[in-house]
């Protein structure tokens, strides 16, 4: 089972690379990623952009996947991500490009076994560029929360606009 193997490596990765006596600084940047991940499921349970599918056993489904990925696997990624941060502006930006490339080649790879589907015009340059925008204003909002939100408010209305159907339309 992938999402077992997947979970124990960032297990590993948090008791190895993660300073959990900064955990509270990282709360709140955590949270936020994980309410936008939550939110953009609920509303759009009915027409999402991509999902996760399992190959080994018929029970586990993308619902149980994202809930794996949202608790277990994000909070170390962005803690990992955040701890590790360089100073200057050069360096953040290649630090940036390193944790995209990280995160597509990953999503390539598991979308060549089948695991994750693009859906509704998604694709995997519209998730590379998603990944970029994601790395930004996840460091942004361990800056500034209120600078995060205005950013992200047009990105969201975006993304609405090209992507998916009215809101009367959802259930």
């Amino acid at each position: 089972m992938y999402l077992l193997l997947v979970i124990v490596v960032y297990i590993v990765l948090a008791k190895r690379f993660v300073n959990w006596k900064r955990w509270k600084e990282y709360y709140p940047t955590v949270q936020f990623y994980i309410i936008c991940n939550l939110l953009y499921n609920f509303l759009f349970y009915q027409h999402t952009l991509w999902k996760y599918k399992a190959v080994t056993v018929d029970w586990l489904n993308h619902t149980l996947i994202e809930i794996a990925f949202t608790f277990l696997i994000v909070p170390v990624v962005l803690m990992i991500y955040l701890e590790y941060f360089p100073k200057g502006k050069l360096k953040g930006t290649l630090y940036v490009m390193i944790w995209v490339a990280y995160f597509s080649v990953i999503e390539i790879l598991f979308q060549a076994k089948g695991l994750f589907v693009y859906e509704n015009g998604w694709n995997t340059w519209w998730s590379i560029l998603f990944n970029i925008i994601t790395f930004i204003v996840i460091k942004i909002h361990f800056k500034n929360a209120l600078a995060a939100f205005l950013v992200s408010a047009p990105i969201i209305a975006v993304l609405l606009l090209f992507f998916h159907p009215a809101l009367h339309d959802l259930k």
